[in-house]
């Protein structure tokens, strides 16, 4: 299944944010959303069951695997992909709708559903959030104490692999100084925004009276 962010009347943008667990992406999407409420937050499905203070339908639709298989094979979604013992993916079906509307979404998922993405959605923006170092982001899946000790050992592995793909990437972000890291995202969703072929789809109305023939008289 194929989604164009430039069809015919489709002026909205797809932000597609990627990040190793522990890398501050959730964070920073949802002070992102905070300051540009025009994004809608595409909620992934997973198979993995939810942690404290996560709600159905607010932070992820929770199946279980029987449903999630089903739900692939009937090609409801996007993407999906395995991370860490668990599946998620992304529903094709209402994301083709918000496009077809020209709503700005924004996905947050792994680099293997990026890549998915990458084929399947031309112009879609592709972002990478880095931690500043290995230390770094050890220290913040402690601190998180949502896992075990080997759990976060795996996830320091994993996130080495994660890495290495930063440069398929559009844009890449170092979540150093929280603030900036979000200032710099800010920057790049309104940029996008702005490009020749976005804003000429969302003022063709405004364009056609300006490009209009002078009257004679």
């Amino acid at each position: 299944m194929t989604i164009t962010t430039q069809s015919p009347g489709a002026a909205g943008c797809l932000f597609v944010i990627a990040a190793p667990s522990g890398g501050g992406k959730s964070s920073m999407v949802n002070a992102l959303l905070e300051r540009e409420p025009g994004i809608r937050l595409s909620i992934s499905y997973t198979t993995r069951g939810p942690r404290p203070g996560e709600h159905e339908g607010h932070h992820y639709h929770f199946v279980d695997v029987p449903t999630f298989r089903a739900m692939q094979e009937r090609g409801e979604f996007l993407e999906h992909a395995l991370v860490h013992g668990n599946w998620y993916a992304t529903s094709a079906t209402w994301l083709n709708a918000q496009v077809a509307a020209g709503q700005d979404v924004l996905l947050e998922i792994d680099w293997q559903g990026a890549a998915q993405v990458r084929r399947l959605v031309p112009g879609a923006v592709h972002i990478f959030i880095l931690p500043p170092s290995l230390e770094a982001l050890e220290e913040r899946l402690k601190h998180r104490a949502q896992d075990p000790p080997d759990v976060i050992r795996q996830r320091l592995e994993a996130a080495r692999e994660e890495m290495r793909h930063v440069g398929d990437f559009d844009y890449v972000i170092m979540n150093q100084e929280f603030a900036r890291a979000v200032d710099d995202l800010s920057v790049i969703v309104r940029a996008a925004r702005l490009t020749a072929s976005r804003q000429l789809l969302r003022h063709s109305s405004a364009l056609a009276r300006l490009l209009a023939p002078a009257s004679k008289g």
